[in-house]
């Protein structure tokens, strides 16, 4: 490193993805300074992402904050999914029961990749290969040293606070001293192989396969894209999972009579951990945390990015209040007050939902067919029983 440069702003927010520049933009129109730092330059941004489904909730969200006008320009909507077995299925016509709630399907990337451009093109300032080092809270302000990846120097932005989302592996995290927070964490006993290929989609909504074999899932992206996932063990790995294998296994674990997979390119394969993590309260004095830096939830009932907007949103509001209303620093306590509660009500229906879906990885063969009878009495609720059915159906399209 040769030199370093100091910058001052109000807010800094560590990572754009869809939290951080959720935020930015809120605070950008309500004219509060802010930087965004980014460890990534703009290209690796757009290929990181990979979810695609919007809760209502979350679009309302975007809206109010004029947001959200290429999700209507571009996106499409679900409110239905079907709960196939091998020998039955359920159609599920959750938009109905959730009072005409439904899903926008949309890439993250592209969401994230037009929430930047609006971001800049209001002023906004990005310091894109911008590595977050270190953060030092003093009593009136907190320090944040990045690395400039291209110029190797240092940045130091001197602001009033650090707005964490950098995700579970970024400094924001980190930065937080052991014991200063409540970590509640699972670690789920399965995985998931997750496959995205150039494939149209072999049905129009989404397909959970409850199989003996193990789970299955196809979620159409766009006319020339779907996504897979497939339960695999915890210790497998992705060299036992060639192509022809994984469209054969797709194929068996959602059969349906009359029904086929398309197949095609498959440009993109990874195990999934299954991981459940929670940190109380998403604050440690002037750093405020969003996104997977303050919770990780697993993949099923799509609640990850969902929960990073909305994080974002209510923080964005809070600290808007904030200035605008001349608050002491106390009230930034609402935004974990506001959240946490939202945050525990999906991760209870995430795991819900795996147990509704999955083979039991238990070896007692009683247990396993315990399970499995639970499993069978969750799904055929959904057919049987009203109540049971609208809960469900609210929760899966948008916690409010």
């Amino acid at each position: 490193m040769t030199n370093s440069t100091a910058l001052k702003t109000s807010v800094c927010i560590l990572g754009s993805g869809p939290a951080g520049i959720v935020v930015g933009n809120i605070l950008l129109q309500n004219g509060i300074d802010c930087i965004i730092a980014d460890r990534y330059n703009r290209e690796e941004i757009y290929t990181k992402a990979r979810a695609g489904v919007l809760e209502s909730t979350t679009v309302d969200l975007l809206k109010k904050h004029g947001l959200a006008d290429t999700i209507f320009q571009n996106g499409y909507t679900h409110d239905t999914c079907e709960f196939r077995y091998p020998d039955y299925s359920v159609v599920f016509d959750y938009g109905k029961l959730a009072d005409g709630d439904v899903h926008y399907i949309y890439p993250q990337s592209d969401l994230n990749d037009d929430l930047i451009q609006r971001y800049l093109d209001a002023g906004g300032k990005l310091l894109l290969r911008h590595e977050g080092k270190k953060i030092t809270q003093t009593d009136d302000g907190v320090i944040v040293e990045c690395y400039d990846k291209d110029g190797d120097t240092t940045i130091t932005i001197h602001a009033d606070f650090v707005a964490g989302c950098d995700g579970y592996h970024g400094i924001s995290r980190q930065s937080i001293p052991d014991g200063a927070v409540d970590i509640y964490t699972k670690q789920h006993p399965y995985g998931w192989l997750a496959i995205l290929a150039y494939a149209p989609p072999s049905a129009k909504h989404v397909i959970y396969g409850l199989h003996h074999d193990g789970f299955g899932a196809h979620m159409p992206r766009n006319s020339k894209i779907s996504r897979y996932y497939l339960q695999v063990s915890l210790d497998d790995e992705l060299k036992n999972w060639p192509d022809q294998r994984i469209w054969s296994t797709l194929a068996k674990r959602l059969a349906k009579k009359g029904w086929t997979l398309k197949e095609g390119e498959i440009f993109d394969k990874r195990i999934l951990s299954m991981r459940s993590y929670v940190m109380e309260p998403l604050q440690y004095q002037r750093l405020l945390i969003a996104g997977d830096a303050g919770h990780i939830i697993t993949p099923c009932g799509g609640k990850g990015l969902n929960l990073a907007v909305q994080d974002a949103g209510i923080l964005g509001e809070v600290l808007v209040s904030y200035y605008q209303e001349k608050r002491d620093i106390s009230y930034l306590k609402r935004y974990s007050e506001i959240r946490l509660p939202y945050i525990w009500r999906a991760q209870e229906f995430s795991c819900s939902m795996l147990h509704m879906l999955h083979k039991s990885e238990e070896k007692d063969v009683d247990n396993v067919r315990f399970f499995n009878k639970l499993s069978e009495s969750k799904l055929k609720q959904l057919s049987t029983s009203v109540t049971f059915a609208r809960d469900f159906a609210r929760n899966y399209v948008g916690i409010i």
